[in-house]
């Protein structure tokens, strides 16, 4: 005689409790006072029901129903995992050692053939350290500092493995104008010197593409073949430019060459916001409290806001940093913003959805059915100084429960 099916439940129930274990049906509930969406206005006293590695629904608690043996978690807010949209974490590493510190390569000032994904180290503690604090995917890779440092990719901040970790292995590659680009190498010297040199390295990408297109027999050159799909158009490129100057001499390179710009750091952004406007380019802008100096010297607290009212898709990044713990943390940067004129939703945004749209990233930074279950659990109000991420997911896993 078959058992019936709640009656067969009902000894698996009792059994798993006498066993002391949870039942693993890979359903996931948090319930929250407020879930920040970044597709709508936040969601009241709501829940997100998570299926193995997938948001399965979200909604207010009196319309998603909380299924019998979920693992179910509760959070005064839920927000999308936090995205670092220009970061060197996993390149560069927690200490100022050497073996951890492959950031910038200051050999020569074009290298658009070193790819992040040859150096990244997924279990370096810095990786684990903007996790814990909710950031579950960095666009990481070669600093500013070269005229081409290299390639960028986008990286979870969960996984063991390259393989489990990597989430797209050639993102941007990595250009800088301005005395960044110059203050390590012999040569160039002076803003002209530069611009000079990545034009004509951007023509020579340009024959090398020519003529593999009309079938001659030309031998593969890494680094052609990396700006050869900036000029297609299958990889933005990514250009650090901070003073006015340099980020206009950037506009024109884009205008001459018809490659994807994204513009990175862009302090004196304020200035040109119609240019930037009409060119229709995103910025990564640098991190709100950085230290004002050299080609950053103008920076403002207030760009971000001054961008983000004008339109200008904005991203707030961690950067790179020289002291110990070798990095900043975007959600605190974004707080800052928020603190100075942006809104608050534009705020959260610039750290969840507007990366994932600047970047191409598709199933992250929002909180919506069938995206990834990328989620962060904080006690409080995000930007509040004494707030914490209590409980990290990452792909439907929980990667953190420290409150930090």
């Amino acid at each position: 005689m078959t058992m019936p099916h709640s009656l067969f439940r009902s000894f698996f129930l009792l059994a798993v409790l006498l066993l002391g274990t949870a039942p693993a049906y890979g359903q996931t509930a948090v319930e929250a006072d407020t879930i920040y969406t970044m597709t709508g206005p936040p969601i009241v006293d709501g829940v997100v029901l998570v299926e193995g590695e997938t948001i399965q629904a979200v909604g207010p608690a009196s319309e998603v129903s909380v299924p019998d043996g979920a693992d179910v978690r509760e959070a005064a807010v839920v927000t999308p995992g936090l995205i670092d949209p220009r970061a060197t974490v996993g390149l560069s590493g927690l200490t100022n050692v050497d073996d951890n510190q492959d950031q910038l390569d200051t050999s020569e000032p074009i290298q658009p053939d070193l790819r992040a994904i040859d150096a990244f180290n997924p279990q370096e503690q810095l990786v684990s350290f903007v996790r814990d604090l909710g950031v579950t995917t960095v666009h990481a890779g070669h600093a500013a500092g070269a005229l081409i440092s290299g390639q960028t990719g986008v990286f979870s901040t969960s996984g063991e493995t390259i393989a489990t970790s990597v989430r797209d292995s050639l993102t941007t590659v990595a250009f800088t104008l301005g005395p960044g680009a110059s203050e390590r190498f012999e040569t160039p010297g002076t803003r002209a010197k530069s611009v000079a040199m990545l034009r004509s390295t951007l023509l020579d990408a340009q024959s090398y593409l020519e003529k593999k297109q009309n079938g001659e027999d030309v031998s593969t050159d890494l680094g052609m073949e990396a700006l050869a799909k900036v000029l297609r158009g299958e990889v933005p490129a990514l250009i650090t430019a901070h003073r006015a100057h340099d980020i206009q001499a950037a506009l024109r390179l884009q205008e001459e060459f018809g490659f994807d710009l994204i513009l990175d750091g862009a302090a004196e952004a304020y200035l040109l916001v119609d240019e930037l406007q009409e060119a229709d380019v995103p910025v990564i802008l640098h991190p709100t409290m950085t230290r004002p100096g050299g080609p950053a010297q103008n920076v403002a607290f207030t760009t971000a806001a001054t961008l983000a009212e004008a339109g200008v898709p904005v991203a707030i990044q961690s950067g790179w940093e020289p002291y110990v713990p070798k990095t900043r943390v975007v959600l605190y940067e974004a707080a800052v913003a928020a603190a100075h004129g942006m809104d608050r939703q534009a705020a959260l945004a610039s750290v969840t959805r507007t990366p994932a749209e600047i970047l191409g990233l598709s199933g992250v930074g929002t909180v919506e059915a069938g995206n990834e279950a990328d989620l962060v659990l904080f006690d409080g109000d995000p930007f509040e100084y004494t707030t914490h991420a209590c409980t990290v997911l990452d792909n439907g896993e929980v990667v953190s429960t420290e409150c930090k």
